[in-house]
């Protein structure tokens, strides 16, 4: 296998570039032109599965290896976003709070903010202490479907058990 492989999908929000290396996705991002999507590498076929599967509310966790790249700091921020449960928000204080950085919000939010592996990695849960959706490399109005997107799953499954 190459050391990095690109796969792109559609999805309800645009289209995404996914990247990966020998031990896992290294990046998720939205891309802002559309492409031909070709080949898939065998690699990538299990992450654009689950991508799928979340996007039709059937998966709420993800179970692909990571392969984050950051500074020590970054990947306590990035590991902690990824205890933020299906449907639910946390704000950038009670981040900073969870890895002990209470008085690093600009920081916190920083780090959050360069988060290479958006959804998987879930930066859209942050949001700003006052309930406000803020700050989203995607752009607001995709935070915004993101957290509609989960938070009707998350609701529906109060009222239908599975």
């Amino acid at each position: 296998m190459k050391s990095e492989q690109r796969a792109f999908l559609k999805t309800p929000l645009g289209y995404v570039e996914i990247d990966c290396s020998d031990k896992g996705i290294r990046r998720l991002e939205f891309i802002e032109f559309s492409v031909r999507i070709k080949r898939t590498p065998a690699s990538l076929k299990d992450c654009k599965e689950q991508l799928r599967e979340y996007f039709t509310g059937k998966r709420r966790e993800f179970t692909i290896p990571l392969d984050l790249q950051g500074t020590p700091f970054q990947l306590r921020v990035w590991n902690e976003l990824l205890k933020i449960p299906f449907g639910k928000t946390i704000s950038y204080h009670d981040l900073a709070k969870r890895i002990g950085e209470e008085k690093a919000l600009r920081a916190v939010g920083g780090a959050n903010a360069r988060n290479p592996v958006s959804i998987i990695v879930p930066c859209h849960r942050v949001i700003g202490m006052n309930g406000k959706l803020v700050g989203y490399g995607g752009g607001l109005k995709r935070k915004k479907w993101l957290l509609e997107h989960e938070y009707a799953f998350a609701q529906r499954d109060l009222f239908y058990n599975k």
